[in-house]
């Protein structure tokens, strides 16, 4: 899930998390954030808005973690100890409501940062931690050299030529197909987490609802759709969101999630290169969304569903997102959803929301889901914006005890997900 930030402030904030890795993608400048306070500013007039936003572009020692789109949203703003005095003093005299959320930001990065190089050496791969994308990829090709039901998939190289590895899994050929799409944006790990982590219950799970479902369709899965970017947050910079393609000496990458040619930078996008946004300077310019398109674009007719899984804000989102128009299955998709997120909370009471993009969360266009959808003909397409909700601020640190919560819920939601859209007809004519 996006959060819209100063293009140039996110440089300064990617620097924070340059220490996962012994080998580095490329040379950086390592930075520590100590005694980084961070606050949450929620203005109540339109005046007040205007005053915080304009701070965004005013100080290179405020960092904008999320930006409020409207009267009564939030800012989560980082603020250097050498400005703490001005900041605080700005928000008092115009009477703007601010709280302090975290004294030091530092701290959690260090936390998982020893966390990870601790439960590394044991070299196990489960669900109880993250892992590399050298470790899904060898769980990967294990998974299929053990079961002949898994069929390795090559999607194409990244821009570092990184493959787009995936798998296949069936039980037969003739059944509709389901695409999971997993780590479009690189700094979401919960996200190839919870995508390994369906997988490994298809494969596995004896539950016989797990094996009516992983039974009835095939399922293509790529649980690391921008592996360049992933690496990276390991090896240097831990918030890193976008691809790794240079755009002029100091900008890199684009967002893999505005770059479809659906729509696209219609609406959500930015044309700055530095931008977490950035749509890219023509649809289709990064090579990871051109070659899983293209992957995609093979099996015309044959998938039933596209789900993509991102992070965070408990949110399970349909198209569109480049209008507030709706679908013309709009209510299919919205009574779908409704029963798919009460089925998640049953287990551990995870309350999430739902709608189509555009008026659930923002306008954003140009996203895998919406192309799916428009371009491919993928009438149950979905995103879901997997934990924790809205309310945290550093939600893309996701401590490692959800991930199986997380992956069990998701999973229960997923069989509501397909079995109601089953029940309307939607994979009759797929196989």
């Amino acid at each position: 899930m996006v959060r819209l930030t100063s293009a140039t402030r996110w440089v300064q904030v990617m620097a924070v998390l340059a220490a996962f890795g012994v080998l580095a993608l490329q040379a950086a400048e390592l930075a520590r954030y100590d005694n980084y306070r961070l606050y949450r500013v929620t203005p109540h007039s339109e005046e007040q808005l205007r005053a915080v936003a304009a701070m965004e572009q005013a100080s290179d020692s405020l960092i904008f973690l999320e930006t409020a789109r409207k009267v009564g949203d939030r800012f989560d703003i980082v603020v250097a100890p050498h400005k703490l005095a001005d900041f605080t003093e700005t928000l008092e005299a115009e009477y703007i409501p601010h709280q302090l959320i975290e004294e030091n930001v530092q701290r959690s990065f260090d936390e998982e940062r020893a966390r990870l190089t601790n439960r590394r050496t044991k070299g196990a791969f489960d669900w109880n931690d993250y892992h590399t994308l050298e470790e899904i990829h060898a769980w990967l090709d294990k998974l299929a050299s053990e079961h002949k039901e898994v069929e390795l998939l090559d999607a194409g190289r990244s821009h570092q030529n990184r493959t787009l590895k995936g798998v296949k899994l069936s039980y037969g050929e003739g059944r509709p197909g389901v695409f999971l799409e997993g780590g479009i944006h690189a700094r979401e790990w919960i996200s190839p987490a919870t995508v390994t982590y369906i997988l490994n219950e298809l494969v596995n799970s004896e539950d016989q609802k797990v094996r009516a479902l992983a039974e009835k369709f095939d399922w293509y899965v790529f649980p690391n759709a921008n592996p360049d970017g992933y690496a990276y947050t390991f090896q240097v910079n831990r918030l890193w969101r976008k691809t790794r393609k240079a755009y002029g000496p100091f900008c890199y990458g684009a967002d893999p999630n505005r770059n479809w040619d659906f729509h696209w930078a219609e609406q959500g996008t930015s044309n700055n290169a530095c931008s977490d946004t950035y749509a890219g300077p023509e649809a289709f310019s990064e090579v990871e969304t051109r070659s899983l398109a293209a992957f995609v674009e093979k099996l015309r007719g044959k998938l039933g569903a596209y789900l993509a899984f991102h992070s965070y804000s408990q949110l399970l989102l349909f198209p569109y997102g480049h209008t507030g128009d709706h679908s013309p299955n709009h209510q299919d998709l919205n009574e779908i959803a409704e029963a798919t997120v009460t089925s998640l909370a049953k287990r551990y009471g995870t309350q999430y929301k739902y709608g189509n993009v555009y008026d659930a969360i923002y306008p954003a266009s140009g996203s895998s889901v919406d192309w799916s959808y428009g371009v491919q003909d993928v009438k149950i397409a979905y995103t879901y914006e997997l934990r924790p909700d809205g309310n945290a601020w550093n939600g893309f640190v996701l401590p490692p005890n959800e991930i199986v919560p997380t992956g069990e819920e998701t999973l229960d939601s997923l069989i509501t997900l397909l079995e109601e859209s089953s029940a309307r007809g939607y994979y009759d004519a797929k196989n």
